[in-house]
């Protein structure tokens, strides 16, 4: 699958009072580009849950290599690595005109209702698939 990236700029509020950013905003700028990453595929999580379908973090493997600060222009990228029925590893990394943090992280396809495993929708498995 093709690499997809996504911009972030790094505001005050990503930063600790040294202007480094906190180590947990790393985790919640790879959320927002698994969001926009489905996005780009005309697929909205608002849609999905709608239907019956969440999506959860199973487990995130992170190494911070370097620190992103205050202004920084950030590179997010996406790529699926594997798919199964019900789960699929991304790898993450973020970037500036270094890598400073990679990733792998599980999400898992939850039922709403029950909060048990069940497989993706088929349109999302096509997505994840085309690899």
């Amino acid at each position: 699958m093709k690499l997809f990236e996504f911009p972030v700029r790094v505001y005050i509020e990503d930063t600790d009072i040294g202007g480094i950013v906190y180590y947990v905003n790393y985790l919640k700028f790879m959320e927002r580009a698994r969001t926009e990453f489905l996005r780009s595929h005309k697929i909205e999580q608002q849609d999905l849950q709608q239907q019956g379908f969440l999506f959860v973090v199973k487990s995130v493997n992170c190494d911070y290599l370097a620190s992103a600060k205050l202004d920084d222009q950030l590179t997010i990228s996406v790529e699926v690595a594997k798919c199964s029925a019900a789960s699929v590893t991304f790898l993450q990394s973020i970037r500036t005109n270094q890598l400073l943090t990679r990733a792998e992280v599980v999400v898992v396809c939850v039922n709403a209702e029950t909060m048990r495993p069940c497989r993706f929708p088929s349109q999302i498995r096509q997505i994840f698939s085309n690899r």
